[in-house]
């Protein structure tokens, strides 16, 4: 009955999402780790009380706030003994900086090992929280003392590097505006995280190459028809196409915002608003220009039996992450669509700075 990692590093992301810390244990010993969103006042005051407490964060936030990453990357903020939560707050969320520039100075720690600051850094970004934690030391009795979940340092940063599999659950037939021939495919990850889909098209030939497409998820521009994008066009444009021909795949990956979830892509938006790019943007909140895994990509395509594709995409990243996962691209399709003056600037930022093909 007791649960395994998979299940106890769900717990951690379902515990941090709530503002309810976990603890971490090492070669060092053990900390608390606590989401900088989603702490309240009361359980900052208590943390403080524990000793020596810092603030994870990422080189690039680090790296905006003027603070030393002196561990690569990860910077490890001294957290004042009278710090308020709305400084916690300040430094790990970015929507006042112009507002509010000066929040330094900033000492940062050195020495001594952040293993654990960077593993509690990667569980807020996989709860899709923004990647800030408070780290304080505790002994190994205290989470057993306060019924908090504790997570073995060694065994979780290997496996929350790995790909998680993915358990093919159900299909069924779905006929679609686009292609009435339809089928869809739900796939479950073995680590608690969101559900992925793949629409099939027609009965392609496993044997030959399939046209498809690896598509994230978009709320804003499949669902709502947002114009800052150009996600909803290149759905519609994709199935469309797969229609036409009788047969296709097309895989709708749950990464929303460029794999940062969507609340983040709601503060890299307001950001914009700011004047800063899609990139900078990212790069403020604590993120890399693109947190998504392909890899779940070749994977579903492998469990679906397809050893090649006709990929649609302007991204070559994702032909060569198929390439690295063994499944060949045979040619590359554009998708050249949804072009408007809302989205002209964030569409140069993808050629410009992620290499995407137009």
């Amino acid at each position: 009955m007791k649960p395994d990692l998979n299940e106890t590093l769900a717990r951690a992301r379902g515990d941090l999402r709530m503002g309810v810390p976990v603890v971490l244990t090492g070669a060092a010993g053990a900390v608390l780790v606590a989401s900088a969103e989603t702490l309240s006042r009361a359980r900052l005051a208590e943390i403080l009380t524990l000793g020596p407490v810092d603030l994870a964060l990422t080189d690039r936030r680090a790296e905006t706030l003027k603070a030393r990453a002196y561990d690569g990357d990860v910077a490890r903020v001294v957290v004042p003994e009278d710090a308020r939560l709305d400084w916690v707050h300040g430094l790990a969320d970015p929507s006042e900086d112009l507002s509010n520039p000066m929040k330094g100075p900033l000492q940062t720690r050195r020495g001594g090992d952040a293993a654990l600051h960077r593993l509690g850094i990667a569980l807020c970004k996989a709860a899709r929280l923004l990647p800030a934690a408070l780290v304080a030391p505790v002994g190994m009795t205290f989470a057993a003392q306060n019924g908090l979940v504790v997570v073995d340092a060694g065994s979780a940063a290997p496996l929350m590097a790995e790909l998680p599999a993915l358990e093919h659950v159900v299909s069924a037939r779905v006929p679609l505006r686009a292609a009435e021939n339809a089928r869809l495919h739900i796939f479950r990850p073995a680590d608690g995280s969101d559900e992925h889909y793949a629409i099939e098209v027609g009965r392609p030939d496993r044997a030959r190459p399939v046209l498809a497409r690896l598509h994230s998820a978009c709320f804003t521009g499949d669902l709502l028809g947002s114009l800052k994008c150009d996600c909803g066009p290149q759905l519609n444009a994709a199935l469309g196409q797969m229609g036409q021909e009788g047969e296709g795949v097309l895989l709708y990956l749950q990464q929303e915002g460029r794999g940062i979830g969507l609340a983040n892509k709601m503060r890299a938006y307001a950001l914009q608003d700011q004047g800063f790019d899609t990139v900078e943007a990212n790069h403020r909140l604590g993120f890399e220009d693109d947190e998504r895994d392909f890899r779940l990509g070749a994977q579903i395509l492998g469990k679906l039996g397809f050893s090649s594709v006709r990929l649609m995409t302007n991204n070559p990243a994702k032909i060569a992450m198929m390439g690295a996962c063994g499944v060949q691209v045979t040619e590359r399709v554009p998708l050249k669509v949804g072009l408007s003056e809302h989205n002209a600037r964030y569409l140069a930022v993808k050629a410009e700075k992620s290499g995407h093909l137009f």
